[in-house]
């Protein structure tokens, strides 16, 4: 048997495909060796394992792997030598559970991550003679699920062994790499601290700021007063690093500057997280700094500023409970929708709706007894490319789905469906499923608003639906809060504190543009514009045919993100209203209802058949 200094290294396992966690796999493949790549998101894994990884920018390259997991225990039929880690910090001490329970004991593992003291987190579940660290200089950005532009590599990555125990492996992965051209140093544990703390303090310069300005690495940089302020954090980080015995050199600030100068026009991970409502890593950098200077009686104000910040505007984005849909939506990230409790994996049968509206496709899938399993959504024809296609091979996967139905503006081009219903119907449907009797539903969608008419059967009696214009809609409502430099997250809230009574002359999107402007140059405050913006809504809503003596039903992604419409909508019918739940997947839930039904009413007829054969 090989001792561990002469164990060759032959298989890697790649925990996390973001950027980093691609790029390296990419490389690794390339040098050879046998590479397994995991990330929870079976969506983006059905792209890797039918389409490969593409890099573009300053390296191209195009790369399929033969293991594709979306589960870490999958590793163990694997076997890797090592287990390199590239996630985000949030994720980590899951993550770490997990490692345990896989049965190779001996197998390296090692974290490609951001952040000071990231690999404790890990020593501290496993032997620390089995974690290594690396320190990595390339970046880039997800342009699809499966594609990564790859923005700069300042060479070299670090590589080591946090003990030195293992350090001829430190020596082999570092060589691997090299000889693929990304190139990588193997160092000892005590050049590795200080190399994480270098990386640690280049992302804490600019990254926080980045992400609370909403500007790119080179905004910054290119503005003398971020300069400043950058500099400054540095100087603080460099201070609480000295108190801790690492010692930079003299030009090590310039040199700072001079780097992220060439970083360039991309926004740093962790702003990309805060821009999407994403949990950051800001303790695992501002925060660190800000720690260890409290250790040393040393005041990092600029540090704790943004980290604060940044925690901050984290929890507003989190308890808001408005999801920002324009990152990357995959089965796991977005399973945020699945009822409380229900733990139904894929045991029994399943009926999916898809909702192809014209600003997001809404996926639904409930089970036999028309239990909620699932929700999702993503952007129509999105910049992240992700088809409509993938997604129910994802849930096909993972679901024993035995009918489709596809509803909204896209339905006919839906060639996998099953059935096709109008998106009247389905909505009729989903709403009378708890809702039963006469009834309007208001339906203000993307491109349109529809008022819907159901008599005592829960039959469609009539609809109405607004003019061409799209004027009302979720599209007119995001175009004027652009002009208006209204955050949509916000803008339920400010305009709940308005006491204003005005609303927008005109509909047509270009005129209300105008408008806008003419009240930021007469210095109305924010919350009074917000408020103006949704009175010009309400009145285009009210002003179809609503039944005064019936219910009133909300559904939609509009209602979903701006309940406030709701407040509205009853001061001027002077009745209650109602947000249907899970508002915007009301169609998808509805479609979902009918492809089940059609599924009953398919065996029945199938039923009567035989039925009739046996009699003959």
């Amino acid at each position: 048997m090989n001792t561990m200094a002469e164990r060759k290294i032959n298989k890697i396992g790649i925990i996390g495909m973001g950027p980093v966690g691609t790029i390296l796999a990419t490389h690794f493949r390339e040098a050879g060796l046998d590479v397994a790549v995991c990330d929870l998101d079976k969506i983006k894994m059905n792209l890797v394992k039918t389409e490969g990884v593409i890099l573009d920018g300053v390296m191209s390259k195009k790369t399929f792997f033969n293991h594709v997991f979306s589960s870490v225990a999958e590793f163990d039929s694997f076997n890797p030598d090592f287990l390199i880690i590239s996630v985000k910090t949030t994720h980590l001490p899951a993550l770490v559970n997990e490692i345990t329970k896989l049965g190779n004991k001996e197998m390296g593992v090692a974290c490609a991550m951001n952040g000071i003291d990231v690999e404790q987190m890990v020593s501290s579940a496993i032997e620390e003679s089995r974690v290594f660290r690396m320190v990595i200089n390339f970046a880039g950005n997800l342009t699809a699920p499966n594609v990564i532009k790859v923005s700069f590599f300042n060479p070299p990555n670090y590589f080591a062994s946090i003990d030195d125990s293992r350090k001829s492996e430190a020596d082999e992965m570092a060589a691997i790499l090299s000889s693929v051209a990304l190139e990588t140093k193997s160092i000892n544990s005590f050049e590795m601290l200080k190399c994480v703390w270098e990386k640690t303090i280049l992302n804490s310069s600019l990254s926080a700021l980045c992400a609370v300005g909403r500007m790119t690495i080179k905004e910054a940089m290119d503005n003398p007063d971020t300069v400043e302020l950058i500099e400054q954090v540095i100087e603080e980080a460099v201070e609480v690093a000295r108190a801790e015995k690492i010692i930079f050199e003299d030009e090590f600030i310039r040199k700072c500057l001079r780097y992220l100068n060439k970083a360039g026009n991309h926004f740093p991970s962790l702003a990309v997280d805060l821009l999407n409502n994403r949990p950051t890593e800001i303790d695992f950098m501002n925060g660190k700094i800000v720690e260890y200077g409290r250790k040393h009686y040393i005041r990092t104000s600029l540090n704790l500023t943004f980290s604060n910040m940044v925690k901050a505007m984290s929890n507003k984005a989190y308890t808001s409970g408005i999801k920002m849909a324009n990152s990357a939506i995959g089965l796991k990230s977005l399973v945020k929708e699945i009822p409380a409790g229900n733990n139904n994996k894929g045991s029994g049968n399943y009926f999916l709706g898809v909702d192809l509206g014209s600003a997001y496709t809404k996926f639904s899938v409930i089970d036999e007894q028309e239990n909620m399993i699932f929700q999702t959504a993503l952007k129509t024809l999105n910049r992240d490319r992700i088809s409509v296609r993938h997604v129910i091979e994802t849930l096909k996967s993972e679901y024993a789905i035995l009918t489709t139905c596809a509803t909204g503006y896209g339905r006919k081009h839906l060639a996998s469906a099953d059935i096709v219903k109008t998106e009247l119907n389905c909505a009729a449907l989903a709403v009378a499923k708890y809702y039963s009797g006469i009834k309007n539903i208001i339906d203000i969608g993307g491109e349109d608003i529809k008022v819907i008419k159901c008599n005592k059967d829960d039959n469609i009696e009539n609809f109405y639906l607004n003019d061409k214009c799209a004027a009302g809609t979720g599209s007119f409502l995001t175009e004027v809060a652009e002009r208006a430099g209204i955050n949509i997250v916000d803008m339920s809230d400010l305009a709940a504190k308005s006491s204003f009574g005005k609303e927008l002359n005109s509909f047509c999107t270009v005129f209300a543009k105008t408008e806008i402007m003419g009240w930021l140059f007469e210095g109305l405050p924010v919350e009074d514009i917000a408020k103006g913006i949704y009175l010009s809504i309400l009145n285009r809503v009210v002003k179809l045919r609503i039944d005064p003596l019936s219910p009133v039903y909300l559904i939609g992604g509009v209602i979903a993100h701006h309940p406030y419409l709701r407040i509205l909508l009853q001061e001027k019918m002077k009745k209650d209203v109602q947000i249907i739940d899970k508002s915007q997947y009301t169609v998808s839930f509805g479609a979902a209802l009918y492809a089940k039904e059609a599924f009953e009413k398919g065996n029945s007829a199938e039923t009567e058949v035989l039925t009739l054969l046996a009699k003959t």
